[in-house]
């Protein structure tokens, strides 16, 4: 006769455990310390073998009867209803132990080598944030469990500390790690996407402070009698000379300039929007390199500097350790002290130029590409950095005179 639920919450233990029968092979067994479990009982291989169900009351009759019947269904199909629990524990485990940290990490080692590799690239960049603001607050979490909320109260601590460019890239990242987790098979539903709708609104853009054309005869004087080591003035001409990144410059080989020709070849790998050509492409050599015509002056102050700097593999060695690079704040800390704090950069020097050899009436496309400039322009989107060498050699040698004339006030 089927059991009751009056009849499973009466039942008390006796000096003996004994066990009611409900039906299809369900029981109550009743231990002599007063524990109540649900057994199931069915044929596999010429056996009976029993599975457990659960306690009462913590599973109740009409639970411990859907779980029969669930276990019944599996048999029918040919399923050893142990196996299966088995199989959905071990499931059950492994998403536990998929924490955000945990799928973060493995979405970095992805993602790592298609990003920028540098001390201020992409990689680095997530890595320090994962770090610093994402992990310490979801980290532990199994990723599945993480919600919306938990995903923003990260995202206003960054806020609120005012790092709103900080905060839209881990947004970002974020939206990027939590698809890759649905892809992967941890989560269903991305907790992080349309997070930019509640976004503090980032302020405008502020750009590189750079010099006009009338500026230019004061900042050499200022530069010239400045007290900063002749390495770092020679570095400030040769920004000016070339129009190169800082980064650029400052990672240069002496093997990448040809000092009789008079150019510079800059491997791909080491521009900034040659970059994403060479991880997308995968051989370096299928991208051309930046290629910098030098002017006269130009090869006049890299061979000073790197007889100043003792001659080593890079064109400018560093003071303390000639195998490391001068720092990224070198340039911008001497223009500082020249006064120039709040009025130019460098990477303004690059501005600077672009305006002026524009206002001079120069082919766009031949500043474009020595710049080494991502237009926006659709023209000159997919213009190739090696082109133009020639015109730009002229360009750069009456740049360059022209740079000698207003110092020497003409």
């Amino acid at each position: 006769m089927p059991l009751t639920d009056t009849a499973v919450r009466q039942a008390k233990p006796a000096d003996k455990d004994f066990t009611l029968t409900d039906g299809s092979g369900l029981s109550l067994f009743v231990a002599t310390n007063g524990t109540k479990s649900w057994h199931f009982r069915f044929s596999w291989l010429g056996k009976q073998p029993r599975m457990s169900l659960g306690t009462y009351p913590e599973i109740s009759l009409k639970d411990a009867r859907e779980l029969r019947d669930q276990a019944r269904g599996l048999v029918a199909k040919g399923v050893d209803p142990r196996a299966k629990r088995r199989e959905e524990k071990h499931q059950a485990s492994a998403l536990a132990m998929n924490t955000f940290e945990a799928v973060a990490n493995e979405w970095h080692a992805f993602k790592a080598p298609r990003m920028v590799v540098s001390a201020s690239g992409g990689s680095a960049q997530a890595r320090f944030y994962l770090d610093k603001d994402l992990i310490p607050v979801l980290g532990k979490i199994p990723i599945a469990d993480v919600k919306r909320s938990d995903v923003l109260a990260a995202l206003r601590r960054i806020e609120k500390r005012g790092a709103l460019n900080s905060a839209r890239k881990c947004r970002s990242w974020l939206n990027e790690i939590f698809r890759y987790g649905m892809v992967s098979g941890y989560l269903d539903i991305n907790p992080a996407s349309d997070l930019d709708i509640v976004a503090q609104q980032e302020p405008p853009v502020r750009h590189n402070p750079m010099l006009v054309r009338s500026e230019l005869k004061e900042f050499f004087d200022v530069l010239q009698a400045s007290t900063a080591a002749a390495y770092v003035k020679c570095a400030i001409r040769i920004l000016w000379l070339t129009g190169v990144r800082t980064t650029e410059l400052r990672n240069a080989t002496i093997d990448q300039v040809d000092l009789e020709v008079g150019l510079w070849s800059i491997p791909p790998d080491a521009v900034k929007q040659l970059k994403k050509r060479v991880r997308r492409q995968s051989k370096e050599d299928e991208v051309p390199p930046y290629l910098v015509p030098l002017s006269r002056q130009a090869v006049e102050e890299m061979r000073k500097v790197h007889q100043l700097t003792g001659g080593y593999r890079l064109l400018i060695a560093g003071r303390n350790d000639p195998r490391q690079p001068i720092s990224n704040n070198t340039v911008n800390s001497a223009l500082k002290r020249m006064g120039y704090e709040g009025r130019l950069t460098g990477h303004g020097i690059r501005a600077s130029i672009s305006t002026a050899l524009n206002e001079m009436g120069y082919n766009g496309d031949w500043v474009e590409a020595q710049l080494s400039h991502a237009s926006g322009s659709k023209v000159r989107r997919s213009y190739n950095h090696a082109e133009y060498v020639e015109q730009r050699r002229v360009m750069m040698q009456e740049w360059a005179d022209y740079l000698d004339s207003v110092a020497a006030g003409g």
